[in-house]
């Protein structure tokens, strides 16, 4: 069916949440064509997006942004939050792709479910007008749950938008929100939860080492990150071991055959254990010790382990190393 040419459409971020479902329900009331984007990157998913889609029928696009999320990451303008977060950054830099979308495929703003106040960094007056500025889309992006708190934008002064429907929520209450959930009927929605990887301690902690010892970093890398215990070696090797069988189970989906070097006990149960990008054999065998420390091989007495290379696959004996021992090499 063709659009009516006086149809006002809009493209939105969706990160799941409640708000971002309020927000485009609040344009939506209005008689706005809204449909949402949502970004993937090996920190963060379009799982909680899919859902809320589903739920609202609204048209989501879904985008992998990770090369040119990885340039902002590793020198962001407005810095890190706690850890690794670079929140006023990843957003203005989603502003920004999804502006020029907006651009392409003839949607006439952008909207947000952000509500003033709502985060003590990224949502502050200050950080909204940082976020705007560096989209390239200032006076085009809508937050339509703090609207009437905030200056009007392109969209209301042009009559797109009517701004006396709009909402003048603020503050980290959810008391309004849940209520306007219920005037629309909306029953389900996720906790307000971040789900940012980069706002995790020990994620963080080994990114930041990551960052320092490759010069080049790709998605595999990055997934390496959230499973197993992270040995450094040296500066050009690190060494990880599963801690679960599910973790062994993503550890082996993510092996590079060619790349990485794969160990694993033999005749014992044990951790599934990755060098990723491999090594010398100096380290390979204090690896195989490493990950036999973990095993349930006997301590008293030498095990064999299955060390896959690019190469081919050997065995070495080695004595288990006691988890003790190698503490200080925990990232």
């Amino acid at each position: 069916m063709k659009k009516a040419q006086n149809t006002i459409r809009a493209l939105g971020l969706c990160s799941g949440g409640l708000d971002s479902i309020l927000a485009a329900l609040v344009l939506r009331d209005q008689g706005i064509e809204v449909e949402w984007i949502t970004f993937t990157t090996p920190f963060f998913s379009a799982g909680k997006a899919e859902a809320a889609a589903r739920r609202t029928g609204i048209r989501l696009h879904v985008e992998n942004i990770t090369e040119r999320y990885l340039e902002m990451l590793k020198n962001p303008r407005a810095g890190y939050g706690q850890h690794m977060n670079p929140c006023m950054d990843c957003h203005a830099l989603m502003f920004h792709l999804a502006g020029r979308k907006m651009e392409a495929e003839g949607y006439r703003f952008l909207f947000s479910g952000e509500v003033l106040g709502q985060r003590p960094m990224s949502q502050t007056r200050s950080s909204l007008r940082y976020v705007e500025k560096h989209s390239g889309y200032e006076g085009y992006i809508l937050r339509p749950l703090s609207a009437l708190k905030l200056p009007e934008t392109e969209p209301e002064r042009l009559g797109w938008v009517d701004r006396d429907r709009l909402q003048d929520i603020a503050g980290r209450s959810r008391k309004r929100q849940i209520a306007l959930a219920a005037d629309y009927g909306i029953t389900e929605y996720p906790t307000p939860a971040g789900g940012c990887l980069l706002t995790d301690k020990q994620y963080s902690q080994r990114l930041r080492d990551l960052f320092a010892h490759e010069k080049q970093v790709d998605e595999a890398a990055l997934h390496m990150l959230k499973y197993g215990r992270h040995f450094r070696l040296d500066s050009a090797t690190k060494l990880i071991v599963g801690r679960t069988r599910k973790e062994n189970e993503k550890l082996g989906g993510l092996y590079r055959p060619g790349v990485d070097i794969m160990l694993k006990t033999d005749r014992f149960p044990g951790p599934l254990a990755l060098i990723p990008g491999g090594g010398d054999w100096e380290n390979v065998r204090f690896a195989a010790a490493i990950c036999a420390g973990y095993s349930k091989a006997p301590d008293d007495a030498a095990a064999t382990v299955s060390v896959t290379t690019p190469q081919g696959v050997k065995t070495v004996r080695v004595f288990g190393k006691p988890p003790a021992e190698v503490k200080n090499l925990l990232i």
